[in-house]
């Protein structure tokens, strides 16, 4: 298992980076890591490119009332995404095809052939 991160400063500390060499020695992509983050590619990211949007549409199509709404809307999203296993799974096929055309492409943008 891999782990990735976007270079946030949270995840740029000292302590975050030697928890991640002690966790997934050689085996993490970001800034300070021995793998760099692709420059401008959050479209690697799963999270990127499918949960936090699919979850945005869901919880913000309509209005929202109040904070507990807010939360129970996001809750219930989160358990959509991770209860449904044929989701990840179409997730995953994306992933290698991103991974696949960003290779082809020289780690260039690639969004546009997908």
């Amino acid at each position: 298992m891999w782990f990735q991160h976007d270079g946030a400063p949270a995840h740029f500390s000292r302590t975050a980076r030697d928890y991640l060499n002690e966790v997934f020695p050689g085996r993490w992509v970001g800034r300070g890591g021995l793998v760099s983050w692709p420059p401008r590619s959050p479209d690697m990211n799963p999270l990127d490119f499918y949960v936090w949007g699919h979850m945005k549409r869901e919880v913000y199509g309509t209005e929202i009332p109040n904070r507990e709404e807010l939360w129970r809307r996001v809750e219930a999203s989160a358990a959509r995404v991770r209860n449904n296993p044929g989701v990840m799974e179409r997730v995953r096929q994306s992933l290698m095809r991103r991974a696949a055309a960003c290779i082809e492409q020289g780690g260039r943008n690639f969004e546009h052939l997908l």
